[in-house]
């Protein structure tokens, strides 16, 4: 298992923040299908103001570039994908084209 954690932006509207969470109450069942498998085993976003966070655990089909080409492929993840570009905005770091932005990790506690 890999664990990635992702930033996003949200367009700084209270009507179009309460909007885009309430269409991830009800996420589209074929946009769950595509996820599940593109070998994402779990995933979760946290909202606070207009900042998403996301941590997605994956299992080892998964990668970046075979998430893409499949997500292109996929016209249902393509209006989903149009759809939430509504209610979302690149951060400044992110690159051309680029939506959701990898973390990195600066520290971490374990008991373990």
């Amino acid at each position: 298992m890999k664990r990635y954690t992702l930033a996003l932006g949200l367009i700084n509207d209270p009507q179009l923040i309460a909007e885009y969470e309430e269409m991830h109450k009800e996420v589209w069942p074929e946009i769950k299908e595509s996820i599940l498998n593109a070998g994402i085993t779990s995933m979760a976003i946290y909202r606070s103001g207009a900042l998403l966070f996301m941590i997605m655990d994956t299992d080892d089909t998964f990668s970046f570039s075979k998430k893409g080409e499949m997500d292109a492929a996929n016209p249902k993840v393509q209006e989903w994908e149009k759809l939430m570009w509504k209610y979302q905005q690149a951060l400044p770091s992110a690159k051309p084209g680029e939506k959701w932005v990898l973390m990195d990790k600066i520290f971490e506690l374990s008991n373990k």
